[in-house]
Protein backbone atom coordinates (compact mmCIF):
# COMPACT_ATOMS: atom_id res chain seq x y z
CA UNK A 1 0.00 0.00 0.00
CA UNK A 2 2.74 2.26 0.84
CA UNK A 3 4.17 1.79 -2.57
CA UNK A 4 0.98 2.73 -4.60
CA UNK A 5 0.43 5.82 -2.57
CA UNK A 6 3.71 7.23 -2.40
CA UNK A 7 4.21 6.28 -6.32
CA UNK A 8 1.02 6.69 -8.00
CA UNK A 9 -1.19 8.80 -5.00
CA UNK A 10 -4.09 6.16 -4.66
CA UNK A 11 -6.76 5.91 -2.57
CA UNK A 12 -8.41 3.79 -0.58
CA UNK A 13 -10.62 3.08 -3.28
CA UNK A 14 -8.11 2.00 -5.80
CA UNK A 15 -5.86 -0.14 -4.02
CA UNK A 16 -9.17 -2.32 -2.91
CA UNK A 17 -9.63 -2.42 -6.39
CA UNK A 18 -6.60 -3.79 -6.87
CA UNK A 19 -6.63 -6.46 -4.11
CA UNK A 20 -9.80 -7.24 -6.22
CA UNK A 21 -7.63 -7.96 -9.44
CA UNK A 22 -5.17 -9.87 -7.03
CA UNK A 23 -7.74 -11.59 -5.50
CA UNK A 24 -9.76 -12.46 -8.64
CA UNK A 25 -6.34 -13.29 -10.96
CA UNK A 26 -5.46 -15.73 -7.78
CA UNK A 27 -8.42 -17.51 -7.61
CA UNK A 28 -8.62 -18.35 -11.59
CA UNK A 29 -4.75 -19.09 -11.88
CA UNK A 30 -5.83 -21.45 -8.95
CA UNK A 31 -8.77 -23.01 -10.17
CA UNK A 32 -8.19 -22.95 -13.96
CA UNK A 33 -5.18 -22.52 -15.12
CA UNK A 34 -2.31 -24.33 -12.56
CA UNK A 35 -3.70 -28.13 -13.16
CA UNK A 36 -3.80 -27.75 -16.84
CA UNK A 37 -0.48 -26.03 -17.31
CA UNK A 38 1.29 -28.74 -15.15
CA UNK A 39 -0.55 -31.59 -16.84
CA UNK A 40 0.21 -30.26 -20.35
CA UNK A 41 4.10 -28.78 -19.43
CA UNK A 42 5.03 -30.97 -16.78
CA UNK A 43 5.94 -30.32 -12.65
CA UNK A 44 9.83 -28.78 -14.12
CA UNK A 45 8.63 -26.72 -16.44
CA UNK A 46 6.00 -25.44 -14.75
CA UNK A 47 7.78 -24.56 -12.00
CA UNK A 48 10.29 -22.41 -13.93
CA UNK A 49 7.34 -20.74 -15.96
CA UNK A 50 5.80 -20.08 -12.27
CA UNK A 51 9.50 -18.40 -11.04
CA UNK A 52 9.98 -16.25 -14.42
CA UNK A 53 6.25 -15.41 -14.68
CA UNK A 54 6.65 -13.75 -10.87
CA UNK A 55 10.39 -12.23 -11.30
CA UNK A 56 8.44 -10.47 -14.33
CA UNK A 57 5.77 -9.12 -12.32
CA UNK A 58 7.42 -8.00 -9.59
CA UNK A 59 10.00 -6.41 -12.03
CA UNK A 60 6.63 -4.67 -13.85
CA UNK A 61 5.87 -3.47 -10.51
CA UNK A 62 9.15 -1.79 -10.03
CA UNK A 63 9.42 -0.15 -13.91
CA UNK A 64 5.69 0.88 -14.09
CA UNK A 65 5.48 4.40 -14.78
CA UNK A 66 1.45 4.31 -14.16
CA UNK A 67 -1.14 2.92 -11.78
CA UNK A 68 -3.16 1.29 -15.14
CA UNK A 69 0.54 -0.67 -15.71
CA UNK A 70 1.03 -1.99 -12.47
CA UNK A 71 -2.30 -3.22 -12.12
CA UNK A 72 -2.00 -4.57 -16.04
CA UNK A 73 1.28 -6.42 -14.15
CA UNK A 74 -0.96 -8.09 -11.17
CA UNK A 75 -2.12 -11.22 -13.39
CA UNK A 76 1.38 -12.03 -14.60
CA UNK A 77 2.71 -11.53 -11.31
CA UNK A 78 0.15 -13.88 -9.95
CA UNK A 79 1.10 -16.73 -12.45
CA UNK A 80 4.18 -17.02 -9.82
CA UNK A 81 1.15 -19.79 -8.67
CA UNK A 82 2.53 -21.90 -11.21
CA UNK A 83 5.46 -22.86 -9.25
CA UNK A 84 4.40 -23.91 -5.49
CA UNK A 85 2.05 -27.05 -6.51
CA UNK A 86 5.28 -28.64 -8.72
CA UNK A 87 8.16 -27.11 -5.83
CA UNK A 88 6.06 -28.94 -3.03
CA UNK A 89 5.32 -32.53 -5.23
CA UNK A 90 8.61 -32.52 -6.33
CA UNK A 91 9.78 -32.11 -2.42
CA UNK A 92 7.20 -35.16 -1.58
CA UNK A 93 8.64 -37.41 -4.40
CA UNK A 94 12.31 -36.60 -2.73
CA UNK A 95 11.29 -38.02 0.94
CA UNK A 96 9.96 -41.56 2.20
CA UNK A 97 6.57 -42.10 3.39
CA UNK A 98 7.41 -41.46 6.86
CA UNK A 99 9.15 -37.77 6.24
CA UNK A 100 6.22 -36.29 4.76
CA UNK A 101 4.69 -34.56 7.42
CA UNK A 102 8.58 -33.37 8.48
CA UNK A 103 8.77 -31.93 5.26
CA UNK A 104 5.22 -30.69 5.11
CA UNK A 105 6.08 -28.83 8.76
CA UNK A 106 9.65 -27.28 7.53
CA UNK A 107 7.55 -26.01 4.04
CA UNK A 108 4.92 -24.82 6.41
CA UNK A 109 7.36 -23.14 8.73
CA UNK A 110 9.86 -21.57 5.76
CA UNK A 111 6.86 -19.59 3.81
CA UNK A 112 5.77 -18.74 7.90
CA UNK A 113 9.41 -17.12 8.22
CA UNK A 114 9.30 -15.64 4.94
CA UNK A 115 5.67 -14.21 5.44
CA UNK A 116 7.20 -12.24 8.34
CA UNK A 117 10.74 -11.06 6.70
CA UNK A 118 9.41 -10.58 3.45
CA UNK A 119 7.59 -7.11 4.32
CA UNK A 120 9.98 -6.26 6.57
CA UNK A 121 12.92 -6.11 3.89
CA UNK A 122 10.46 -4.57 1.32
CA UNK A 123 9.83 -1.66 3.57
CA UNK A 124 12.81 -1.28 4.51
CA UNK A 125 14.33 -1.38 0.69
CA UNK A 126 11.87 0.86 0.20
CA UNK A 127 12.73 3.39 2.77
CA UNK A 128 16.08 3.26 1.76
CA UNK A 129 15.29 3.87 -1.83
CA UNK A 130 13.21 7.36 -1.64
CA UNK A 131 14.88 8.67 1.69
CA UNK A 132 15.97 12.39 0.99
CA UNK A 133 19.38 12.47 -0.51
CA UNK A 134 20.16 9.41 -1.28
CA UNK A 135 21.92 9.29 -4.60
CA UNK A 136 19.72 7.13 -6.25
CA UNK A 137 15.97 7.47 -6.14
CA UNK A 138 14.27 4.36 -7.04
CA UNK A 139 10.70 3.73 -5.44
CA UNK A 140 10.21 -0.07 -7.15
CA UNK A 141 13.79 -1.11 -5.60
CA UNK A 142 12.20 -3.53 -3.29
CA UNK A 143 9.54 -4.86 -6.42
CA UNK A 144 13.53 -5.32 -8.53
CA UNK A 145 14.55 -6.85 -5.58
CA UNK A 146 12.08 -9.24 -5.27
CA UNK A 147 12.11 -10.46 -8.60
CA UNK A 148 16.34 -11.02 -8.45
CA UNK A 149 15.07 -13.58 -5.60
CA UNK A 150 13.06 -15.34 -7.52
CA UNK A 151 15.63 -15.51 -10.42
CA UNK A 152 18.09 -17.18 -7.80
CA UNK A 153 15.22 -19.06 -7.09
CA UNK A 154 14.73 -20.53 -10.66
CA UNK A 155 18.72 -20.53 -10.72
CA UNK A 156 18.53 -22.71 -8.25
CA UNK A 157 15.95 -24.89 -9.53
CA UNK A 158 17.81 -25.41 -12.51
CA UNK A 159 19.97 -26.82 -11.27
CA UNK A 160 17.93 -28.69 -8.47
CA UNK A 161 14.65 -29.95 -9.74
CA UNK A 162 15.02 -33.15 -11.45
CA UNK A 163 14.96 -33.83 -15.38
CA UNK A 164 12.81 -36.61 -14.48
CA UNK A 165 10.65 -38.19 -11.93
CA UNK A 166 12.68 -40.25 -9.46
CA UNK A 167 11.61 -44.09 -8.79
CA UNK A 168 9.39 -44.93 -6.40
CA UNK A 169 10.55 -44.85 -2.16
CA UNK A 170 12.46 -48.07 -1.68
CA UNK A 171 10.29 -47.81 1.85
CA UNK A 172 6.99 -47.64 -0.34
CA UNK A 173 8.13 -50.78 -2.58
CA UNK A 174 8.97 -52.80 0.55
CA UNK A 175 5.50 -52.13 1.64
CA UNK A 176 3.89 -52.69 -1.66
CA UNK A 177 5.86 -55.88 -1.87
CA UNK A 178 4.31 -57.09 1.59
CA UNK A 179 1.40 -59.30 1.53
CA UNK A 180 -1.86 -58.11 2.88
Amino acid sequence: MLYVIYRYGWNQRTIGISLAVVGIASMIIMAAVIGPVVKRFGERRALFAGLLLGALGFALFGWAPTGWLFLIAIPINCLWALAGPPSTSMMTQRVSASEQGQLQGAIGSVRSIAMIVGPSIFSLTFAFFIAPGRPLHLPGAPWYLAAFMLLVALAVALVVAPKTAPAANKESEVAEAQPV
